[in-house]
């Protein structure tokens, strides 16, 4: 078994495709692998495959036009996911793409196109969810600043919804678990940076003091809720306990 690695980037992923395709050693014998590698297994060759632009913006081309632009926002979505087996999944899911094309995706019966849609649905439901649970602060200067843990990288799905919303607002949503950032400025296109560890903890202390937002959102939230129609259960089902961390209204 030979098994192709590559860095968790978007153009080395769809290099990664591109070479393990373009090998010739057989579908059946090759598997694609985020890394790092935490426990090489035996009896396999590893390949690490460094990001090329140009092979990835082929491979973007070829699922755009031989199956179609849907199938490359799902798989945008997908190589956005958590776990190092996402990229075999997508790179399954393709073998029936190049080949029956658009219809592969009516192919429900088949494994590898069933387990392509239920990866693609993750990552969708984990960005729907912040795009609704997503709370900001004020901080000096009037910018507008939040903070996310996802399990995905969900920032390039979400920041566009609050571009939308917010266009007039100086805003930034931080994603503290990669340390990158979706900054807006008033009236301008919002752009992803990767923070140093110096802008990280700038941007980590609270906010104003004198903040109305977070206890507006305590009121609102204890305004509407109901104590005899409580159901935590149901509610840790809507909104699961790992979401809560940087929500204003389960703050103490």
């Amino acid at each position: 078994m030979t098994i192709f690695t590559c860095e968790n980037d978007l153009d080395a992923m769809m290099t990664c495709l591109y070479d393990a395709w373009a090998s010739g050693l057989g579908h059946r014998r090759i598997r694609l692998m985020i890394e790092p590698v935490l426990e090489p297994e035996l009896f396999c060759d590893y390949h690490h495959i460094d990001a090329d632009h140009d092979k990835a913006a082929k491979v973007i081309r070829s699922i755009q036009k031989k199956i179609s632009s849907a199938t490359w926002h799902m798989v945008y979505r997908c190589a956005m996911a958590p776990g190092s087996e996402k990229l075999d999944i997508i790179y399954r899911f393709l073998l029936y793409g190049f080949s029956y094309g658009n219809r592969a995706m009516q192919m429900f019966q088949e494994a590898s196109v069933a387990a392509f849609f239920a990866l693609d649905r993750r990552v969708k439901n984990e960005a729907h969810h912040y795009r609704e649970f997503i709370r900001f602060s004020s901080f000096p200067g009037d910018v507008l600043v939040s903070h996310i843990s996802p399990r995905s990288d969900v920032l390039t799905l979400t920041a566009p919804y609050f571009a939308d919303r917010l266009p007039s607002e100086y805003w930034i949503i931080i994603d503290d678990t990669r340390h990158t950032a979706a900054v807006h400025p008033k009236d301008g296109d919002f752009y992803i940076t990767q923070l140093d560890p110096e802008e990280f903890a700038r941007l980590n202390v609270p906010g104003q003091e004198e903040d109305p937002y977070p206890e507006l959102w305590k009121g609102f939230f204890r305004s509407v809720s109901m104590k005899a129609r409580e159901n935590y259960r149901c509610q840790r089902g809507f909104l699961p306990l790992w979401m809560r961390k940087h929500m204003t209204e389960f703050e103490p």
